[in-house]
C-alpha cells in the first residue's frame, strides 16, 4: 500500500517519471529474478554445509 501511495504522489508531482517507473518496474523485476533465484540456491547450500559441520556437535550434545 505504501508503494502505491508513493507512486500516486509521484504521479501528482511528476507524471512522466511515474509512467516510466510503472513501465520499468516489471522489466527490472524480470532482470533481477535470476539473481534472486541464485541467492536462494546459495543460501540453501550454505545452510546445508553449516548443518553438516554442526552435526557432530549436535550428536554429542544429544548423548
Amino acid at each position: 500500500m505504501t508503494k502505491f501511495l508513493l507512486w500516486c504522489l509521484l504521479l501528482v508531482f511528476c507524471w512522466p517519471l511515474a509512467l516510466i517507473a510503472i513501465v520499468a518496474y516489471p522489466i527490472v523485476w524480470l532482470l533481477l529474478l535470476p539473481f534472486r533465484l541464485a541467492g536462494i540456491a546459495v543460501h540453501g547450500v550454505l545452510e546445508l554445509v553449516g548443518a553438516l559441520i554442526l552435526l557432530p556437535a549436535r550428536l554429542l550434545h544429544a548423548i
